[in-house]
C-alpha cells in the first residue's frame, strides 16, 4: 500500500465525503483555482465545481458567518480558515453563534460545520503564520476541538467531524502535512471524537501531548528508554471533549505525568488538564503534575534560533521527564 501524508489524508476525505453527500461543500480563501495555499484542496473544483468549491472574499467574517447561516439550514459547510492567525474576525460567529446555537434553541437546531483551520510553528513563518490558539476554543462548551496528529488520524477524525452535528474546530499542524506518513486502509473508516490513543506503553510516567508535539513526546520516550525510563506515551488527538478515562487510568498505573503542549504555558490547555488531574487523582500521584510549553510571549519568532528557543523539543521533555522521575 501507497504511504499518504497528512495533507493527502485530508484531501481524500474532502474527496470521499462531498461525494457520498452532497450537501457537503467548502469554503475559503484561495481553496478553488489555487487550490489552497498548501493545495489541500487541489482537484476538488473541477470535480465538483464552484457551487460547492466556493473562493470567498478575504473575510474571515464572511467565511464563518455564511457557514453558520448554511448549517442551519441543513448543509454541511466546510469552511478553511488560511492560517490560525487570521482566525480573530470571526470569533464572534463561532463562540456567540455555532458554539451556542443548539443550547439556546433547546436542541430544535443544530450547526454541523467543520472549520478547518492550519495552524502551528516550526515552519519558519514568523507571528503572523505560526500560531497555535486552541486553547481560546477549548475553552468554549459547545465545540468540539481536534487536532491530529498522523493521517491515520487526520482522515478518521475530519469524517468524525463532518458527519456529526456539532460545530468542530479542526486544527491542522502545517509541519505534519508532508512529514508523517503512513498506510491507510482503503475501506472506510471514522475515528471517534473525544477518545485518545495510548501509542507507547510505559511502566513509569505518563507524557500526555497532541498535534505536532506529540511526535516530539515520543522521541523524548525514546532517548529515555535508552536510559532505563520507560514512559507511556498519549496522544490526545481530541481537545475538548478530552479524554479524562484513558489519561486517568495511565496515572494509575504511572503515578507521574508530564503534559506537552507548543502554545504558550499560561491559559493553556494542559493548564486544565493538569488541574483536573490534580483534583481528581491526587491520591494516585507520586510527584507535582509537570508541563513543557511554549514560552509566555506574545508571537513565535520569526529568526529560526529564537523559534527553536520558544519550541518545546524532545531534549526539553526528557529534562522535565528526569526531573520529575527524581521524586
Amino acid at each position: 500500500m501507497k504511504k499518504t501524508t497528512l495533507i493527502e489524508a485530508i484531501t481524500q476525505t474532502l474527496f470521499e465525503e462531498m461525494e457520498r453527500d452532497d450537501r457537503v461543500f467548502l469554503i475559503g480563501q484561495d481553496i478553488g483555482l489555487y487550490g489552497g495555499v498548501f493545495k489541500a484542496t487541489k482537484g476538488l473544483l473541477d470535480r465538483f465545481g464552484p457551487e460547492r468549491v466556493i473562493d470567498s472574499p478575504i473575510s474571515e467574517v464572511y467565511i464563518a458567518g455564511g457557514s453558520v447561516g448554511a448549517a442551519m439550514v441543513g448543509l454541511r459547510p466546510i469552511p478553511e480558515i488560511q492560517f490560525a492567525d487570521f482566525i480573530t474576525p470571526s470569533m464572534d460567529q463561532i463562540i456567540q453563534q455555532a458554539a451556542k446555537l443548539r443550547y439556546r434553541t433547546g436542541g430544535q437546531w443544530t450547526c454541523p460545520m467543520t472549520i478547518r483551520v492550519c495552524c502551528g510553528g516550526d515552519v519558519g513563518g514568523g507571528l503572523y503564520h505560526s500560531q497555535i490558539n486552541e486553547q481560546w476554543f477549548f475553552s468554549q462548551p459547545g465545540l468540539q476541538v481536534v487536532m491530529p496528529a498522523t493521517p491515520y488520524d487526520a482522515k478518521g477524525l475530519l469524517k468524525s467531524a463532518i458527519r456529526g452535528e456539532d460545530p468542530v474546530i479542526y486544527f491542522e499542524h502545517k509541519r505534519l502535512y508532508r512529514w508523517v506518513k503512513e498506510e491507510l486502509p482503503e475501506d472506510d473508516f471514522t475515528v471517534p471524537i473525544g477518545k485518545a490513543a495510548v501509542r507507547k506503553e510505559g511502566d513509569d510516567i505518563t507524557i500526555v501531548s497532541y498535534g505536532f508535539m506529540y511526535h516530539r513526546s515520543i522521541e523524548a520516550a525514546q532517548a529515555l528508554e535508552k536510559e532505563g525510563v520507560s514512559a507511556e506515551v498519549i496522544d490526545m488527538r481530541t481537545i475538548s471533549p478530552w479524554d479524562r478515562e484513558t489519561i486517568y487510568e495511565s496515572v494509575k498505573k504511572t503515578s507521574k505525568v508530564v503534559l506537552v503542549q507548543e502554545s504558550s504555558k499560561t491559559g493553556g490547555v494542559m493548564g486544565e488538564v493538569s488541574a483536573s488531574i490534580t483534583e481528581e487523582m491526587f491520591d494516585y500521584l507520586d510527584a507535582p503534575v509537570s508541563r513543557v510549553c511554549g514560552l509566555d510571549v506574545p508571537a513565535i519568532p520569526f529568526a529560526p534560533p529564537m523559534e527553536h528557543f520558544f519550541l518545546p523539543n524532545a531534549e526539553k521533555i526528557a529534562r522535565v521527564v528526569k526531573k520529575v522521575m527524581e521524586y
